[in-house]
């Protein structure tokens, strides 16, 4: 592995446990909020702390509430990322305003309202702002823009800022993807970093800060026991479905490729129990659909043919033809490459009834929304082109490699 520098802003930072250089399955990842819980490093302090219900510890105990109980620190302040403090709120539902959370006895504050920011009058009167998110792994998980807005504010209102790392769900090796590029920034794409980043979301606090030029007083606090190759079903840890659409590991494994639905009016899955991992529309005929995307024999998946009538969401009531993703190898699988072949596929099926979404998307009304996703025009441009998904791949390859490099300085285990 290339060195590694430029380490400043990480605190605590330990090797995982290994046994004859094998990682030790039965001893459980330890979470930088717990390892942050347990010092003395909040004595005194007034806290405002960011999270949702997938905050949890590893005996499932919500970070909010371990927080509220510290002996030593006071819980003033809470915040919630998109879909809401308590998750409960569909895909692009902005919200309207601020509560107040009647257990815990503080402010809740929505920071996918009027602001994603926080203002000078939430962090009034607080010591420290506390981050403790759980990210899925792809660039355009809204989660950890929040996280660099809140290092924004931290830096403008003199603010400490400590963010509490959490495993990469879909291991930190993989990087894939077209490279967001300048003119395409937006809430699902704040900076330059491939689809498929390889980070986890304190490395990604520490690339945003430094990098990416923040400048935020920043602490890290690693977790214990993580090594790179993990997926989180190695990590012992319980899985909460971090937003109301990513139910399972399973949905974040292909979730990096099948976001791109968002941007069509093909079915991702929304309004069904696999959002997704089965992805579908009216006009397409799903045995022959399926057997044509295994025809292509793309790495560690198989698509097995599904009809489905989503609930709510496009083409809520109506049945859509199309697959469910299976993936068999995660280490040849590759998500993006695979989601590419999947939308040429579809406007391949019926190029009349397949769309491009229109605008608005996440706060963005002047570019659509495909294009806002994938981080620039280029891949829509190459699928109505009709370049296969191969070569497609092949053309993010060198800003994949030239990202790996600045990658390298900021990975802590």
């Amino acid at each position: 592995m290339a060195s590694r520098t430029s380490k400043p802003d990480v605190v605590w930072f330990h090797k995982p446990a290994q046994s004859g250089g094998v990682y030790n399955r039965a001893m459980r990842v330890r979470l930088g909020s717990e390892r942050l819980l347990d010092s003395h490093a909040l004595d005194g302090k007034r806290v405002g702390l960011v999270c949702n219900p997938s905050s949890i510890d590893g005996e499932l105990g919500l970070v909010a509430d371990r927080l509220a109980a510290h002996p030593r620190a006071q819980l003033a302040a809470l915040f919630g990322p998109q879909h809401g403090f308590r998750s409960d709120v569909q895909e692009n539902m902005i919200e309207t305003g601020h509560a107040r959370d009647d257990i815990r006895r503080v402010p809740i504050y929505s920071l996918y309202s009027e602001t994603r920011e926080p203002t000078a009058d939430m962090l009034r009167g607080l010591d420290v702002l506390v981050l403790d998110l759980q990210d899925v792994g792809t660039r355009i998980y809204t989660y950890v823009y929040t996280m660099a807005h809140c290092l924004k504010a931290a830096r403008t209102h003199g603010l400490k800022a400590i963010v509490c790392d959490r495993p990469n769900p879909i291991g930190g090796d993989a990087v894939e993807g077209p490279m967001l590029i300048e003119g395409f920034e937006s809430f699902v794409g704040l900076y330059a970093i491939p689809m498929r980043h390889g980070m986890t979301i304190g490395e990604l606090a520490r690339l945003f800060n430094d990098h990416f030029g923040i400048g935020a007083d920043l602490e890290v606090v690693t977790m214990e026991g993580w090594r790179r190759e993990m997926y989180y079903d190695a990590t012992e840890l319980p899985w909460v479905l971090p937003s109301p659409n990513i139910p399972t590991l399973d949905t974040a494994i292909v979730y990096p490729g099948t976001v791109l639905f968002e941007g069509t009016n093909v079915s991702e899955g929304r309004g069904t129990t696999r959002p997704f991992e089965l992805v579908g529309a009216p006009w397409v005929a799903a045995e022959r659909f399926a057997d044509a995307m295994n025809r292509l024999e793309l790495p560690g998946v198989h698509f097995r043919p599904a009809v489905f009538k989503p609930t709510f969401h496009k083409h809520a009531g109506t049945g859509c033809g199309g697959c469910q993703i299976h993936v068999q190898d995660r280490a040849a699988f590759r998500p993006v490459e695979t989601g590419v072949a999947l939308t040429a596929a579809f406007r391949a099926a019926d190029p009349e009834r397949f769309r491009w979404r229109d605008p608005p998307y996440e706060y963005e009304h002047d570019k659509l929304p495909f294009d806002i996703l994938a981080g620039s025009s280029a891949l829509r441009e190459a699928i109505e082109r009709g370049t296969p998904a191969r070569d497609i791949a092949r053309g993010w390859e060198v800003d994949v490699e030239a990202f790996g490099k600045i990658r390298d300085r900021f990975l802590m285990y």
